[in-house]
């Protein structure tokens, strides 16, 4: 088959032999990718010859018993092999959920494992016919194009769009383990006041002092509390919310935690607040957006009025006085 430059393409292939080219490039050949897909040895032929002349350039070289790729041959099925799976992997997502109801949502990864999912079961075992899908990554997705539901965020009322729901602000204080206080006790450490925390290991996000989150950190808690001089035993540095509280209920330390996601451990005992008298409030809170292609959909509906009961109660843990409910619509 002869090919030149002028015989070269540039609209998209079809892809209807894509699989055909899988099954030979995998084999080698025709007969027996034939005979995987339910096809003659002549029909896989004439599919690869219809493929050639869509791409422009060989995909095989055919010797008298076997064939082999070409360069072009396998640098599509490169492309192929993983294309094909992840087109399946979708397909059979489709159908299973066929005829299902279903909530997508997207937050960040603490907010999920600390908040969100240990309220779920309730929701669950009273809708027990809706499916749930969490996508937790720090990267905001844009509900107007996005296959995604609603987003539950993390920010100022300035930074959130106009529709907004506002779930619940919060606060900033120190917790620890009630294992780490008793054996510091034993040891004769205290921690009644600000200062005693000097001879304490603290807990802090590694990059809270290159981003906008700078105001969660210790050294903005010490100059609230008037000690911006004050200085720890030692650091403990974390990426997440949820590996620093972590760290706190395994004993290795004091963490300034967020109220709202820790509010959960303080009640059952597993995190004592140390300085209950010391709580600093924060410019953040937590937010509820919904797609608008998905505000109508009656199961997208009892998701949202279960996430705003909760947030009720949190805002009663957190002894919010105002139930604020929406963000301020730019002007």
């Amino acid at each position: 088959m002869q090919h030149s430059q002028t015989h070269l393409r540039t609209r998209p292939i079809l892809a209807g032999h894509l699989r055909s080219f899988e099954a030979v490039a995998r084999h080698l050949n025709f007969r027996a990718a034939g005979e995987e897909l339910a096809l003659t040895q002549s029909a896989v032929s004439r599919q690869i010859q219809a493929l050639e002349e869509e791409v422009g350039v060989p995909l095989f070289l055919r010797h008298t018993r076997a064939v082999e790729l070409t360069s072009a041959g396998e640098q599509l099925l490169l492309a192929v092999s993983l294309a094909l799976p992840r087109i399946d992997a979708a397909v059979r997502q489709i159908r299973q959920s066929a005829g299902r109801k279903s909530v997508s949502l997207t937050t960040f990864a603490s907010f999920a494992s600390m908040w969100l999912i240990p309220r779920l079961e309730a929701f669950q075992r009273d809708h027990p016919d809706i499916d749930i899908r969490i996508d937790a990554s720090d990267v905001a997705v844009d509900l107007d194009m996005a296959d995604v539901d609603l987003a539950l965020r993390y920010g100022p009322a300035a930074s959130m769009p106009a529709g907004a729901l506002r779930l619940f602000g919060e606060q900033l204080t120190p917790v620890a383990s009630p294992w780490l206080l008793k054996s510091s006790g034993a040891a004769g450490l205290r921690l009644r006041e600000p200062d005693d925390l000097a001879q304490f290991a603290l807990i802090e996000a590694g990059d809270a002092h290159r981003t906008h989150l700078e105001w969660l950190s210790w050294q903005r808690w010490f100059e609230a509390q008037g000690r911006p001089r004050l200085s720890p035993k030692r650091w403990l540095y974390f990426n997440y919310a949820y590996q620093m509280v972590q760290a706190a209920l395994t004993g290795q330390g004091v963490v300034l935690a967020r109220l709202p996601l820790v509010a959960e451990s303080m009640a059952n005992g597993d995190l004592i607040e140390v300085l209950p008298g010391a709580r600093m409030d924060s410019p953040m809170a937590y937010w509820l957006l919904v797609g608008p292609r998905s505000a109508a959909r009656p199961e997208i509906q009892a998701f949202c009025d279960w996430l705003q009961a909760q947030a009720q109660a949190t805002r009663e843990t957190l002894g919010e006085a105002r139930d604020r409910d929406t963000a301020a619509t730019p002007g």
